[in-house]
């Protein structure tokens, strides 16, 4: 496993530039959606300050989420993912969400600590 403070180091990118693919602009939809494990996440927050339009640390329970599926493009979400410390961000059918987001109710999660 990479050191995870790397991801602190790493060069500054320039804003991926709008293709007009987008499926917001009527694009194609990937393949797959991305879907975050919240089990297993650590609430690091990486994901979310690399494609910042798809991931959010939801604030109670201080876990990453998708929040948007066409908010970044695929090559910034897969880059979010290479910098999860834990690996518990994926690739998933988009016929899997709703039976995910039923499965992640029915965990009952626990706040994670603050600081």
């Amino acid at each position: 496993m990479a050191d995870p403070s790397l991801a602190f180091s790493a060069p500054a990118t320039h804003p991926v530039q709008s293709t007009g693919r987008e499926p917001l602009l009527g694009g194609d939809l990937r393949d797959q959606a991305v879907w975050v494990d919240e089990a297993v996440c650590i609430g690091c927050r990486y994901c979310a300050h690399v494609a910042t339009n798809t991931f959010v640390v939801e604030p109670h329970l201080g876990r990453s989420r998708a929040i948007r599926q066409d908010g970044d493009s695929t090559e910034r979400i897969q880059e979010a993912i290479d910098t999860c410390p834990v690996d518990c961000i994926h690739w998933v059918p988009f016929e899997s969400l709703e039976a995910l987001k039923r499965d992640l109710v029915r965990q009952n999660l626990q706040a994670r600590p603050q600081g």
